[in-house]
């Protein structure tokens, strides 16, 4: 019996679920914030993040942190929050880490980036909470 890999839908429901777990403080704030799973990142975005390889990247906060919006940013593209279910499925078969926990993992991180918060300021956070 073949076992299908997670789709792109089963990746969404599960970052779906993990914003609906968020305390709502944070949930108020992602409301406007596009959730966006694709199999890869493009070329653009790869060379841009300074990747060698397309699975080098599981997920990716584009737009402006919470703290850095003004009305006079009218007409500004949406914040989106990617996830990349390729790279995320490499991961998820290496690290023997459930799927679920991953995708929480890297949708939590993208969410930090959206309130501003740098890549060394969530692992400090992360050791500090073992």
């Amino acid at each position: 019996m073949q076992t299908l890999a997670p789709s792109l839908d089963d990746i969404e429901r599960l970052a779906q679920a993990a914003v609906e777990r968020l305390p709502a403080l944070f949930r108020d704030h992602l409301g406007t914030v596009l959730l966006r799973v694709q199999d890869f990142p493009d070329e653009e975005t790869l060379e841009a993040m300074g990747c060698e390889s397309p699975f080098d990247l599981l997920g990716l906060y584009q737009g402006r942190p919470v703290g850095d919006k003004s009305v006079e940013l009218s007409g500004a593209l949406p914040d989106i929050i990617f996830l990349y279910r390729r790279p995320l499925l490499d991961e998820w078969a290496d690290s023997g880490e459930a799927l679920e926990t991953l995708v929480t993992h890297v949708l939590v991180h993208e969410v930090g980036h959206h309130f501003g918060l740098s890549d060394a300021d969530m692992e400090a956070i992360e050791a500090a909470a073992g």
